[in-house]
């Protein structure tokens, strides 16, 4: 039976120092409850600026601590399932996202979930994509806003989170002390304007620790292939960052030679954008699964 988690338990900064406020086994699926970024704040489209505590963003529910999950260690996350609330949010303003420097003035809007898509406006519905923004374990060193993605996870705002997907996370500290929170209904890469289609909603996760591997910085598994998730100041650093790394997972794995594996990857992996507007950027680069299978690697990390 799958643990349950409210969103009454939340933290705003992701760090070793909080007590966890549940303790699961390895393996443990557990359904986890969210606020929207806003902590709900904003209840309608007439939401002033001023009506809304700036400092009561981004929160996430948790953390939890995972038995036996120790530094070096791999924690792995399952979504099985992600459930919407009826009706989401957007907003954007002077100073927010990549058009703040054009935008006069704050607005909001109200996006109903009905019939499976996102009301847009009257003439727009979009199609879902529930993905989570901000998902991860205590970073190695001090205390980092939910807000801000790293190599701890964080708000990497990547639309591969999504159901059916794996995400993997370097384990800093015991007990990794895993939180998410900022779920999605719909988001474009970039998330150009500051925020997605932001939605309160239930997490459906099975959290399991891998011995014997390690990683330096998230990987995100699919259906269609893998990524390595990279945030840095620029989103040069971090794209150039997250080829490096899958360079070096596909030298571990094969027979290959940095210069074919270079080339692998300019012929068939691909630099994508996951977000441009956090206080860190962050990138990806994707390989297939179809390309993996033909090198001979059929589990994405095995245990030692």
């Amino acid at each position: 039976m799958a643990e349950t988690l409210t969103r009454q338990k939340y933290i705003y900064e992701m760090s070793h120092t909080h007590a966890p406020v549940l303790r699961v086994a390895s393996g443990t699926e557990v359904v986890i409850d969210t606020y929207d970024c806003f902590l709900n704040q904003i209840t309608s489209a007439d939401t002033a600026f001023n009506a809304i505590d700036w400092s009561q963003i981004n929160p996430a529910t948790g953390p939890i601590y995972i038995e036996d999950a120790e530094p070096g260690d791999i924690l792995s996350v399952t979504i099985h399932k992600i459930e919407l609330e009826k009706q989401g949010v957007m907003a954007t303003g002077p100073q927010l996202g990549t058009m703040g420097h054009r935008i006069e003035e704050f607005s909001v809007k109200v996006v109903p979930i009905e019939n499976g898509k996102a009301i847009f406006n009257k003439d727009i519905a979009l199609p879902l994509n529930p993905m989570i923004g901000v998902i991860g374990v205590a970073p190695k060193e001090g205390e980092v806003p939910c807000g801000t993605p790293g190599d701890h996870g964080g708000n990497m705002d990547t639309t591969l989170i999504a159901e059916g997907a794996t995400v993997y996370f370097p384990v800093f500290h015991p007990g990794a002390l895993f939180s998410l929170g900022d779920v999605h209904a719909a988001m474009g890469d970039g998330e150009v304007g500051v925020s997605g289609i932001e939605i309160p909603a239930k997490v459906t996760v099975t959290l399991r620790v891998i011995k014997g591997s390690s990683i330096e910085t998230p990987l995100v598994e699919n259906e269609e292939g893998i990524a390595f998730l990279v945030s840095k100041e620029t989103l040069d650093e971090a794209a150039d960052q997250s080829v490096e790394h899958l360079v070096d997972y596909l030298l571990q794995r094969t027979s290959m030679k940095i210069d074919e594996v270079t080339m692998l990857l300019s012929a068939a992996g691909h630099v994508q954008v996951s977000q441009i507007v956090d206080p860190l950027k962050t990138a990806r680069c994707f390989l297939s699964k179809d390309i993996l299978k033909k090198l001979g690697i059929k589990e994405i990390f095995q245990e030692g």
